[in-house]
């Protein structure tokens, strides 16, 4: 289960493995044909008292009978001259057990960790290199990031990585407010996002933004979870049909807020007014773009009486013809 900012940023590729070839050539990173890619066990303990687990271990299959290649993804926080060690050993033991050429992939957040996870990993006396690891890294400094939403849109998993890649930067607002209304819908990569992002006001910010949403990963202890929770709540307290259509008719007001539209009075009735959970979910679609909250309503019989309410003066009741 992805619980935290560590685990999201590497199996983000178990839950979509094809993202690897996806990402790399962003970074410059040429990655070979291949047919599929298979998530191995993490376990590399050779003696168990001392246990060693790489973070997460992927068979690619290539292209041909050469037999694919081992793909170890390691997720780093910051610089651990000890991970030197660590690496060093996975491979040499992932080569004895698995008899297949492996590579070193580290995902990071930061450019400091990025610059220090891409240095050789030299191994040997000074007179003479015995072992030279070359680790490939995925991060802010190597991966462009994306905020073109139609970019987004064509790849949803390849952007929740990007944001988590450029957690750090400090654009990150205006990142997700480009590349929200691409995420958004899809519920368990919008939750994703918010786990790897941790704890602090880009997790609050993206919160906001991701509201209307509900949870994939329970325990986590995401907004979408708590939606959710809420949700099912009052559909037992009111019967189910009648919660569901509450719920969705608040998603809808907490978008509308949290993209800053102002909501009227008319506005809120209305919406909290209806039960036809097909009109709430064109209206939930909407409230991610519209300009103001009476666009909701748009091409609806009805839209002009809920505009002219919100007018001083007018009493919102139509004139006799």
């Amino acid at each position: 289960m992805v619980s935290s900012p560590h685990d999201t940023m590497h199996q983000i590729f178990r839950k979509e493995p094809d993202l690897f070839a996806r990402l790399l050539p962003r970074a410059g990173i040429a990655f070979p044909e291949y047919h599929s890619i298979e998530t191995l066990d993490t376990d590399l303990t050779e003696i168990r008292p001392l246990e060693r687990r790489v973070d997460s271990l992927f068979r690619v299959h290539t292209v041909g009978d050469d037999g694919g290649f081992l793909l170890a993804v390691e997720s780093q926080g910051k610089p651990d001259p000890d991970k030197h060690n660590s690496w060093t050993y996975y491979l040499a033991y992932m080569y004895a057990k698995y008899r297949l050429p492996p590579v070193l992939l580290v995902v990071c957040q930061d450019k400091t960790t990025a610059t220090w996870a891409a240095e050789p990993i030299r191994v040997g006396s000074p007179f003479h290199t015995s072992m030279q690891v070359f680790p490939m890294v995925l991060g802010p400094k190597t991966l462009p990031v994306i905020t073109d939403p139609e970019e987004a849109a064509k790849d949803v998993p390849a952007t929740a990585f990007s944001v988590l890649a450029h957690a750090k930067d400090p654009g990150l607002l205006a990142i997700m407010d480009e590349v929200a209304p691409a995420v958004g819908p899809h519920k368990d990569w919008a939750e994703i996002v918010e786990i790897g992002l941790g704890e602090g006001p880009a997790r609050d910010y993206w919160r906001k933004l991701m509201d209307a949403y509900t949870p994939v990963f329970p325990g986590g202890g995401s907004v979408m979870e708590e939606a959710w929770r809420k949700v099912h709540a009052d559909g037992e307290a009111k019967g189910e049909m009648r919660g569901e259509a509450k719920g969705e008719a608040k998603a809808v007001l907490r978008v509308l807020r949290a993209r800053g539209v102002e909501v009227s009075e008319s506005v809120r009735e209305r919406v909290m007014a209806c039960a036809d959970l097909d009109v709430l979910e064109t209206w939930l679609d909407r409230s991610l773009s519209v300009a103001s909250a009476e666009e909701l309503f748009v091409g609806e019989q009805g839209a002009r009486r809920v505009q002219e309410e919100g007018r001083p003066g007018v009493t919102g009741r139509p004139s006799s013809s």
